[in-house]
């Protein structure tokens, strides 16, 4: 045999050895479905966060990071900001009952460790007691722990004890010091105000319904809504707006709570389909690859940009265009787009950045607690695996339907 054939011949050799051994591992470790890949994702994010501020903890463990342009602020901000935004976004998983899976007794556990985290937030003698009476982010914070709570009622809020029902209650009252600004700031004091008519508290329908009139005014059409006066093409309607605006309207109609030539029904129906709108366009974001476009500000939020898919996937409100099994394939791509760069966490704790750890992205108020808001993307982790959003089929959602010549619907402007 030549020597070139002798070459030829092991490194054919070689790779069918390299091929057999990728085989037999693949075999060994088949890849996680998306409930799998999502639920270990958001583990990932929740344990280091609960399970410390559950011991009293969190201060003491978690490694903080402040953007460059810092504003000066106090930083303690940051627990207030990671417990908020995560417990926000975990709350509807907690919801589901406890099973002997290894899912379930996850749950159970990170369940355990919220409730425990809800005594340390408000309890004044505690190493974990948040940053409620100074800086007025608190404002901002405050109405995710309260979301949490409109969202998981029976999970975490029926189970506290006496005092820190009256405590938690106390601390969002005291909140009505912080004047919002005229912006999505409003939805943060209407959030806040919800939560108290939900549980039978004395609430203010001003600071409530006030945002409800400036969010309809600053309808901008087909979906979009300007953040006050000046309109952002940034991901501010995923974040903030028409989520609150949404679960907001849900405890008004609920309530049957008056609202001046208005019927809270009627509100929540519009808001309802201007979101499953603004859910067309999101959808229609993701690139064939899971990528999508890094605009606007607090980039750093990464995939709360799809707060609203989430949502509506959670409530089984997707609209008619789009089936469960392309919103979820398409959701999946999009947090495996930034989330295989491990630099997006550091020691357990997420990092400032968009895809891995990039500092510069950082606004002047972003701490990496602000990060933890990305947990809104995994909502639909609240339907339980049996769930048609988790059986159905993967679907090729439009971009990628678009890029691969393959027939996918046109788009046009709603009215409504």
């Amino acid at each position: 045999m030549h020597r070139r054939d002798l070459f030829r011949s092991a490194i054919g050799g070689a790779a069918a050895l390299s091929s057999a051994s990728t085989t037999s591992a693949t075999a060994a470790t088949p890849p996680l479905d998306d409930r799998a890949y999502m639920s270990g994702l958001l583990r990932k994010m929740a344990e280091p966060v609960l399970s410390n501020m559950a011991q009293g903890r969190l201060r003491q463990n978690f490694k903080r990071e402040l953007s460059p342009t810092w504003d000066g602020r106090d930083p303690a901000v940051t627990y207030m900001e990671a417990f908020g935004r995560l417990i926000s976004g975990v709350a509807p998983w907690l919801t589901l009952p406890d099973d002997t899976t290894a899912e379930g007794r996850i749950r159970h556990k990170l369940r355990q460790d919220a409730l425990q985290s809800y005594v340390h937030a408000v309890d004044p003698k505690s190493p974990n007691y948040l940053l409620w009476r100074s800086e007025g982010q608190a404002l901002v914070d405050s109405a995710y722990v309260t979301n949490a709570l409109i969202r998981a009622p029976k999970a975490l809020w029926e189970p506290l004890d006496a005092a820190t029902k009256s405590r938690l209650i106390a601390e969002i009252k005291g909140l009505r010091r912080v004047e919002p600004p005229y912006t999505n700031w409003l939805l943060f004091a209407a959030m806040n105000e919800a939560f108290l008519l939900s549980v039978g508290e004395d609430y203010d329908p001003m600071r409530l319904n006030t945002a409800v009139r400036k969010i309809n005014e600053w309808y901008v059409g087909d979906g979009w809504i300007k953040d006050g006066e000046t309109f952002h093409f940034d991901y501010y309607g995923s974040f903030v707006i028409h989520p609150f605006m949404v679960e907001i309207l849900e405890v008004l109609a609920r309530h049957n709570a008056p609202y001046w030539r208005g019927k809270p029904a009627d509100l929540l129906a519009q808001a309802l389909k201007r979101m499953q709108r603004y859910g067309e366009h999101l959808e229609r974001f993701i690139s064939p690859e899971g990528t999508f476009p890094p605009i606007g500000r607090s980039l750093t939020y990464r995939t709360a940009a799809f707060q609203p898919l989430a949502l509506l996937a959670w409530r089984k409100q997707l609209p008619q265009s789009l089936p469960e099994g392309q919103v979820r394939a398409a959701l999946t791509a999009a947090h495996k787009a930034i989330f295989t760069h491990p630099s997006n966490f550091d020691e357990g704790y997420l990092t400032i950045g968009f895809a891995g750890h990039q500092p510069a992205l950082g606004d002047w108020y972003s701490n990496n607690g602000s990060m933890y808001i990305t947990a809104s993307s995994f909502l639909a982790l609240g339907l339980p695996k049996t769930d048609s959003y988790w059986t159905a089929p993967a679907q090729d959602w439009t971009s990628k339907k678009a890029f691969a010549n393959a027939p996918f619907p046109k788009d046009y402007h709603v009215d409504y």
